[in-house]
């Protein structure tokens, strides 16, 4: 397992982003204990940064509290069902609310994202091309303009963007990613809702595949403890 010192504020903020990631790489396995005095020493940070962080992780479902400590839950197949499901869900909504801005709104985030897509794609740039990923996703929201629908798909999104890391990583050539994005955004724009929402769900589905063909070769490491 690979960490670095943490040194940029704010420090929970940033221990949070490397555990989320070491847990969905499953670098850190179901089972480890994650003990704050470990964590604390590799990272180079203070406990209660590391209280911050795994309290945030226990919310996201990847951390458990136990009698005896935390311990990482990592993600099993039905964790990843029941949080595609949930995207789906919510996904499916802000594509609804957007179109119903059509022939109005403003679309530019998620043209914006798409060029930001197909630079990174022909750089073979896969962080850069997760970040426009998930950009563009979040446009459906912005574009709708319910608030508390934004709200909640934030709540969640740093998980979705530790996994797109994942799966973008073992893509060879991201370009045909892209060009399913541009797909999707076309079908939306073309103010046909059962069509965009079809689009959308096999989008998704195509996602969760690609997660599910990661997961399955993810490296096994020892517990920290």
């Amino acid at each position: 397992m690979i960490v670095s010192p943490i040194r940029q504020a704010p420090l929970g903020e940033q221990l949070l982003v490397q555990l989320r990631a070491l847990i969905v790489r499953a670098e850190l396995t179901a089972g480890t204990h994650l003990v704050e005095g470990w964590i604390a020493e590799r990272f180079g940070v203070s406990r209660g940064p590391v209280r911050d962080a795994l309290r945030q992780l226990e919310l996201e479902g990847l951390v458990e509290t136990r009698r005896r400590g935390v311990y990482v839950r990592g993600l099993s197949d039905t964790d990843l069902a029941e949080l595609y499901a949930l995207r789906g869900a919510l996904e499916s909504l802000a594509v609804r609310e957007s179109m119903a801005r059509l022939p109005g709104g403003d679309w530019s985030v998620l043209h914006t994202a798409l060029d930001r897509m197909w630079a990174a794609a022909d750089a073979g740039d896969s962080a850069a091309f997760a970040a426009a990923d998930l950009d563009f996703h979040s446009g459906f929201y912005a574009i709708g303009g319910n608030r508390r629908l934004a709200a909640t798909w934030a709540t969640h999104r740093e998980l979705f963007a530790a996994m797109l890391d994942v799966t973008n990583a073992t893509d060879r050539d991201l370009r045909p990613i892209a060009h399913d994005h541009a797909a999707l955004a076309e079908v939306v724009q073309a103010g046909e809702v059962e069509p965009a929402l079809a689009a959308l769900a096999e989008h998704l589905d195509g996602s969760l595949a690609r997660m599910r063909s990661a997961l399955t070769s993810r490296p096994d490491v020892a517990p920290a403890s």
